[in-house]
C-alpha cells in the first residue's frame, strides 16, 4: 500500500495536546512506511475562523519537526471541486435541496421531542425537492442500515440504522461541511490512513454511507481515544493544561521531549522503555499498540521526560538551544568557554530551558547584600559563629588551586577542623557566593566561579556578619 496520511485541522484557534498527538501519529505512520504526510487546512466553517490560526498551526508543526510533504491545501480554495461532486450525487439521486426554513426545522424538532422520539431529518424528506441553486442547503439522501467496519485502533465496530441520517453536504453560504469535503479530499489526495480523534467516531457510519454513494475506496480508519485530564475522569480541557503548543516552547521544553511525551500518551512498544528519540519512535510505532482507552495527561511526567532529553544533549548542544531560544540574556557578555562550564554544571539540575537563567544567575550577577543577609538570618546561626566559619573558609580556599577536587578536599577538611556539618558550613558558603537558598553543586560552582570572585564574595558576606556582631 502506498501510505499517505494527513493532518487536517480547522483554523479555529491554537493547537493543543490532543490535536498535535493526532498529527504526530499520522506523521509517524507515514515516515515509518516511507510515505507522505499531508497538511490540509479545513477552513470551511467561516463563522469560527480565527485570524492567524493557520500560521500558528504551521509554526507549531515546524517547531516539533513534523514537516509535511504536501500542502498546506485549503478547502476554501477548492469550492468548485466540491460543487462538482455535489452535482454527481444529485444526478445519482443521493442528494437534494433542503427547502425548510430554520423556523420550520425547529417546529419539526419540537414535534419529535413532544412525541419522545429522536428527530431524524430523513423522516421529513420533501417529496418534490426544488432544484438546487446554491441558495438552500444540499442534503445527502442517506441509506440507513447496519454498518460494520474495522478500526485500526478500536478493532471491529458496528452501528445500527439509527446512526445514519440525511446530513448537510453544502451549506447555503456555498461552503461544504466537514462531513462532505474531507471524504472528497481524502479520495483525491489518495490518503491511505485517516487518523483522527474519538469525537468523530459517531459520524463514521455517515462517512461509510457517503463512501458508498460516491463509489470511492475507503481508507484505513484509526480512531484515537481522548487525552484525559490529570484526574483521568474527563477529556483534557484548557483548565487542566491543554494550552497552546507554542507555550511549551516559551516555557523551555525541547520539541523532541514533547514528541516523546505525546507519542507515549496512549501508546507503548510493549517494553518498559519511556525515553525515546524521534528515530526510535519512527521505527517502533504501530497503530495496533495504541490503547483503546483514554490516556491521562501527566504534566510531571512531561517535566521528567524533558529533563531526560536535556541530559542527553552535549554541553554545546544545550548552550546552542538556550541561546537560540533567547533564554539566557544574562550571559550575553560572557565568553563561550565560561558559558560552557556553567552549562555543564547546571545541566543535571534543570528540567526546562527556562530554568537556566534562574539557576545560573549567580555566575553572571553579584549576589545582593539584602538577600545574603536575609538568608544568613534564616539559618539561625549566631553572628560570631557565622563570622568564624566564613573567615575560616576564606582562609582555607585562599591557598587552593581552585580545581573542583582541591576545593572539595579543603572544605571537607574544614568540616573536621570546625567540628560542624555540611548543612551548616556549606549552606553558609552557598549563600555567600550566590545569594540564593539553592544553587548548583557547591564545589563545582566555586570552581566555575573562580578563585577571585569566590573569595571576594566570601569577603562581602563576612563583612555583613561583622556589621551585626
Amino acid at each position: 500500500m502506498k501510505v499517505r496520511t494527513r493532518f487536517a485541522p480547522s483554523p479555529t484557534g491554537y493547537l493543543h495536546v490532543g490535536g498535535v498527538r493526532t498529527a504526530l501519529f499520522a506523521w509517524l505512520v507515514a515516515r515509518q512506511a516511507g510515505g507522505q504526510f499531508i497538511l490540509r487546512i479545513e477552513d470551511t466553517d467561516r463563522a469560527r475562523h480565527v485570524e492567524n490560526s493557520e500560521q500558528h498551526i504551521m509554526d507549531s508543526l515546524r517547531w516539533l519537526g513534523l514537516q509535511w510533504d504536501g500542502g498546506p491545501y485549503r478547502q476554501s480554495e477548492r469550492l468548485e471541486i466540491y460543487k462538482e461532486w455535489a452535482q454527481k450525487l444529485i444526478d445519482k439521486g443521493r442528494a437534494y435541496a433542503d427547502p425548510y426554513s430554520a423556523t420550520e426545522l425547529e417546529a419539526l424538532r419540537q414535534k419529535a421531542i413532544a412525541g419522545k422520539r429522536p428527530f431524524l431529518f430523513r423522516d421529513h424528506r420533501p417529496e418534490n425537492p426544488p432544484p438546487w441553486d446554491g441558495s438552500q442547503p444540499l442534503r445527502f439522501r442517506s441509506n440507513p442500515t447496519e454498518r460494520r467496519w474495522e478500526d485500526a485502533v478500536l478493532g471491529e465496530l458496528k452501528s445500527g440504522p439509527e446512526a445514519i441520517d440525511d446530513f448537510i453536504l453544502v451549506k447555503s453560504d456555498g461552503y461544504p461541511t466537514y462531513n462532505f469535503a474531507h471524504v472528497i479530499d481524502d479520495n483525491l489526495m489518495e490518503i491511505s490512513h485517516v487518523i483522527r480523534s474519538q469525537e468523530f467516531l459517531p459520524s463514521v457510519p455517515k462517512f461509510l454511507d457517503l463512501y458508498e454513494a460516491m463509489d470511492v475506496e475507503r481508507p484505513v480508519l484509526a480512531t484515537l481515544p481522548y487525552v484525559m485530564g490529570p484526574d483521568g475522569q474527563k477529556k483534557l480541557s484548557k483548565r487542566d493544561g491543554a494550552k497552546d503548543i507554542l507555550d511549551y516552547r516559551r516555557d523551555g521544553y525541547l520539541p523532541e521531549a514533547l514528541i516523546n511525551f505525546l507519542a507515549t500518551l496512549g501508546w507503548n512498544d510493549g517494553t518498559k522503555q519511556e525515553v525515546f528519540s524521534v528515530d526510535e519512535l519512527t521505527a517502533k510505532f504501530d497503530l495496533g499498540r495504541v490503547q483503546r482507552g483514554g490516556a491521562r495527561f501527566d504534566e510531571q511526567r512531561l517535566i521528567w521526560l524533558n529533563s531526560q532529553h536535556i541530559a542527553k544533549l552535549s554541553d554545546q548542544e544545550l548552550l546552542d538551544r538556550v541561546d537560540g531560544e533567547g533564554l539566557w540574556d544574562e550571559s550575553r557578555n560572557a565568553n563561550k568557554d565560561y558559558k560552557l562550564k556553567v552549562t555543564n554544571l547546571i545541566k543535571s539540575r534543570i528540567h526546562t530551558l527556562a530554568e537556566v537563567g534562574y539557576i545560573s544567575s549567580m555566575f553572571f550577577n553579584e549576589p545582593k547584600s539584602e538577600a545574603v543577609s536575609k538568608l544568613m538570618d534564616a539559618t539561625k546561626i549566631d553572628s560570631t559563629t557565622g563570622r568564624e566559619m566564613l573567615s575560616a573558609a576564606k582562609d582555607k580556599l585562599s591557598g587552593s588551586s581552585f580545581s573542583e577536587a582541591d576545593i572539595k578536599a579543603r572544605l571537607n577538611d574544614l568540616l573536621q577542623e570546625l567540628d560542624t556539618k555540611p548543612a551548616v558550613l556549606f549552606t553558609l558558603i552557598r549563600i555567600a557566593i550566590s545569594g540564593e537558598p539553592y544553587s548548583p553543586e557547591l564545589f563545582g560552582s566555586l570552581a566555575v566561579l573562580g578563585k577571585q570572585k569566590s573569595l571576594a564574595r566570601l569577603g562581602v558576606a563576612l563583612k555583613l556578619f561583622e556589621k551585626t556582631a
